[in-house]
């Protein structure tokens, strides 16, 4: 009887010894390996156990996560110029879907706001149009419902002149349905 606690003994330290060598885990982020809880090596892109003293590779943050939000400025510092250009070939990517919304915008004349700030939120379909019109969802505090009014009329005319977007079919299939947000922020100097 010892001798069977014996080997039970030697097996499970000699399984835990060969288990403590380094680990190799593919540095290729989001290699998407496939494997299984049997296997002898790590899964990608993260690894992690409480009872393996193995490294843990953290998820890397897309440039652009699950809620897309974007903000649109009247005057683009000169830094951002470059991302207020219209691209020249069909929507592709959700860089160039922001690139073409930035250039669609166009401020209110009359009736504006230094500072005024507003957000709305609405979904395209696959075909680049509009599902239903963009719901209010933020205005500066304080501000007069007629200056509101310009500013929302300004977003939805702006939005009607650019529509329908012509999108490429896999980014007109991954955005149908999924809501943007746009933070409109007029920093024009007004009145000077």
């Amino acid at each position: 009887m010892w001798r069977g606690f014996l080997v039970l003994f030697l097996l499970a330290t000699s399984a835990i010894a060969a288990d403590a060598r380094p680990r190799q885990i593919n540095p290729i982020p989001f290699a998407h390996e496939p494997c299984s809880v049997l296997d002898g090596r790590p899964c990608t892109p993260s690894y992690c156990s409480p009872l393996e003293p193995g490294p843990c590779i953290p998820e890397i943050d897309y440039p652009y996560g699950q809620n897309l939000q974007l903000t649109i400025e009247s005057v683009p510092s000169e830094a951002d110029r470059a991302k207020y250009r219209k691209p020249d070939h069909d929507l592709d990517t959700i860089g160039d879907l922001f690139a073409e919304l930035r250039t669609c915008w166009s401020p209110p004349a009359d009736n504006a706001r230094a500072g005024m700030q507003m957000a709305v939120r609405f979904s395209f379909n696959k075909a680049g149009g509009l599902i239903g019109p963009p719901r209010l969802t933020f205005a500066t505090a304080g501000v007069p419902a007629d200056i509101r009014t310009s500013y929302l009329n300004a977003i939805n005319s702006s939005l009607k002149a650019c529509l329908p977007l012509k999108f490429t079919s896999n980014l007109g299939g991954a955005l149908a349905g999924r809501p943007i947000a746009i933070r409109y922020v007029d920093n024009r100097q007004i009145g000077q």
